[in-house]
């Protein structure tokens, strides 16, 4: 089989692979509850959504906040594409950035997951991880731009409007997303932040970390927007939702 034949037929059965993992994940995972534990009662007017894949947190926030301008960073090429074209069919206010975001600017390689990309991470996976969602141990190491978030939000031709929800989903890369971003996040009146409890990434964040680090900053936790369970009953990690209560 010559080898660009075979390399089509690999892309297509990582996209239905990618497809048949996303839903089921939405089967399994509960959809979260409108009111967003209060958020949706906020005032917001521009969302950052870090780690977006390809527009799933941002299709949620343009129903929920159909005000609001949409800041979205994915470095992974292909759901990037599919991202920037969600983005271009909107009439409102959507700028997608091909980035990767941290707490320097470089070149930085990024293991792309091929069977589930929406877990790819800067940082590499831990046995148990493997153990535990087999589909990951296909993996492709790809370099890409890394920048931080205050560097591309002071860049922009006009400040953001408050108030400012921002949303981190990078598989345990979030503390060196906020001490990138700490101007940022001094501005934003919420965020909602992926966190693991099982160690699924090599030197990953975790919530004592991002707790003591957005607490600084004067958000308070306020509650899960769902969280997914080991066998056991142990939660494997969740989406935590802090606010300032001005």
């Amino acid at each position: 089989m010559p080898i660009t034949l075979k390399q089509n037929w690999n892309q297509v059965g990582y996209k239905i692979s990618n497809h048949f993992f996303n839903l089921v994940g939405h089967l399994l995972v509960k959809e979260w509850n409108p009111k967003l534990l209060g958020l949706s009662k906020l005032p917001i007017h521009s969302i950052i959504d870090v780690g977006a894949n390809d527009g799933q947190f941002s299709r949620k926030m343009c129903r929920i906040f159909p005000d609001a301008h949409l800041y979205s960073f994915e470095p992974l090429p292909d759901p990037f594409k599919k991202l920037e074209q969600w983005g271009k069919q909107q009439k409102k206010n959507v700028k997608v950035f091909n980035m990767a975001l941290g707490d320097s600017i470089k070149t930085i390689e990024i293991n792309n997951h091929l069977y589930f990309n929406q877990s790819s991470s800067i940082l590499q996976t831990t046995q148990l991880c493997e153990r535990i969602y087999p589909m990951l141990k296909k993996q492709q190491t790809i370099l890409v731009q890394q920048s931080t978030l205050d560097q591309e939000i002071s860049s922009l031709p006009t400040p953001l409007t408050p108030d400012i929800l921002i949303k981190l989903d990078v598989q345990g890369y979030e503390d060196r997303v906020i001490r990138g971003g700490i101007e940022t996040f001094k501005q934003a009146r919420a965020c909602i932040v992926e966190i693991s409890l099982d160690i699924l990434y090599q030197e990953q964040a975790d919530f004592k970390d991002i707790f003591l680090m957005l607490d600084q900053l004067g958000y308070c936790y306020a509650g899960n927007l769902d969280q997914v369970q080991g066998k056991d009953g142990h939660v494997r990690y969740f989406n935590a939702v802090f606010i300032k209560n001005n």
